[in-house]
């Protein structure tokens, strides 16, 4: 009743043949899969008329990169971020050279093999954009240039049909519920020099739609500067790369200030206002322990510290809060406090269906942060979704801290199902985000996304 289109005879006997009964991410996989074309229609997808690539700005004033693609019917473009903390087994953002380089090597290498092509076969097209670069980690192309290319055509194929992204790619009237947004309200680490150690202190709104729940992080980002201004009258505040607040300040006294302004933010709303943890770990991880200022843990250390802190203080989730390949502690963290708080991989995982493999082998988290640029496709970030969602795990949707004004992530997070969308509490890049959740909330309230044949 709730899809709004209905797959032919020979796409549900194939789904019979490979769901089994009750399995909801089997079913997920599958329909990402499953030939667009309407039952009995017989229509054929639109070709990609052409493909551009060019250079623009990020949030922090660095060159990224755009691509925009066409059809006779659509256009679409889509920009790609870029990260300061970075997992090891990221695939290479740019080639050697940087930006200019991939401008070059794009429009050589991989736009002629992708005009052409049916924009509504993902799959195929991104396995031309692997063709064309001919490494495991796009060291030739680089992840950036191809992994907007790859949502651009998924945006294209989208608008195409009339549909909005999520829609497109879930063949769904309506999702599954809404990502609960995490707003970064004290920073510190590699996103705001001279703050706190651990990276991200983060607001995490759950079970309330957009309308309620993006605004409620905005009101606990006001009061996190209330807080800090009186701890500290007459010293400037500055803000990080993703909005947060810095301080100079402790961790724990941070962690202080975060659990009362989400008290308060908790209180005003009626809205299950949870803080969170990003540790980038791996940023202050260095010869077999964790350096903070005040001390240095080792890992048995770090996980008593990070158990202590998910006690006190409530954290509804801690990410990377070990270094990105101690699989075994992230499993004794995961084993103590997995029960009620969301132990998320990030650099341990990079998006990687390899890496979240393993993890799942060894219980070494509960969630995976999924971020499209750190493997270079969609396609490739769809496997990595439906992998975790196959082992019970949560999601959970990430910008980078080098963002532009895209929204395509938004759809992403609808359309994965995840628990949390990542990307940041104000600031444009970040708003832009939250803004298109608005939307299509305020969409679905209106009426249900119906496609259009091609």
């Amino acid at each position: 009743e709730e899809a709004p289109f209905r797959l032919g005879r020979e796409a549900e006997g194939a789904f019979q043949h490979c769901a089994p009964e009750g399995r909801e991410g089997h079913l997920q996989a599958f329909l990402w899969r499953a030939p667009f074309a309407l039952a009995g229609e017989g229509a054929l997808a639109e070709k990609i008329r052409s493909v551009e690539i060019r250079k623009i700005l990020d949030s922090r004033g660095n060159a990224t990169v755009e691509v925009e693609l066409s059809t006779r019917a659509a256009r679409a473009r889509v920009a790609a971020p870029s990260g300061a903390s970075t997992g090891a087994t990221e695939v290479k953002a740019l080639p050697e050279g940087g930006v200019e380089a991939a401008l070059r090597v794009f429009r050589r290498k991989a736009a002629p093999k992708l005009v052409g092509r049916d924009v509504e076969d993902q799959e195929g097209f991104d396995e031309a954009l692997e063709q064309a670069d001919g490494t495991a980690n796009f060291a030739v192309l680089g992840g950036n240039p191809s992994v907007a290319a790859s949502l651009a055509c998924a945006r294209c194929a989208a608008q195409s049909r009339g549909l909005p992204l999520w829609a497109y790619l879930t063949h769904s009237r309506k999702p599954e519920g809404w990502p609960g947004p995490q707003g970064n309200l004290i920073g510190g680490g590699a996103h705001a020099v001279g703050g706190t150690d651990i990276q991200e202190y983060m607001a995490f709104t759950r079970g309330a739609p957009p309308s309620k729940s993006v605004f409620a992080n905005a009101m606990a980002h006001r009061l996190v500067k209330e807080e800090l201004k009186a701890m500290f009258p007459g010293e400037p505040l500055g803000r990080g790369d993703e909005g947060a607040w810095i301080a100079r300040t402790t961790n724990d006294r941070a962690m202080r200030v975060l659990t009362r302004c989400l008290e308060k933010a908790s209180e005003a709303t009626g809205l299950d206002v949870a803080p969170a943890l990003d540790f980038a770990a791996s940023e202050f991880f260095r010869s077999e322990k964790y350096h903070y200022k005040d001390r240095s843990l080792t890992p048995a250390e770090q996980v008593d510290y990070v158990e202590m802190l998910v006690e006190a203080h409530g954290l509804a989730s801690v990410e990377d809060p070990l270094a990105q390949d101690d699989f075994g502690s992230f499993a004794e963290l995961t084993r103590r406090v997995g029960a009620r708080c969301m132990v998320v991989g990030d650099d341990i995982f990079t998006t990687n269906v390899e890496r979240i493999s393993r993890g799942i082998k060894e219980r070494a988290a509960n969630a995976v942060l999924i971020k499209p640029n750190q493997i270079g496709t969609l396609t490739g970030t769809r496997r990595a979704v439906d992998l975790a969602r196959s082992a019970g795990w949560a999601t959970v949707t990430s910008h980078r801290s080098g963002e532009t004004q895209d929204d395509t992530i938004a759809h992403l997070a609808v359309a994965f199902g995840s628990v949390g969308i990542k990307t940041g509490a104000v600031g444009g890049e970040r708003v832009a985000k939250l803004n298109e959740l608005l939307r299509i909330e305020e969409a679905l309230s209106k009426k249900a996304p119906r496609r259009r044949a091609a």
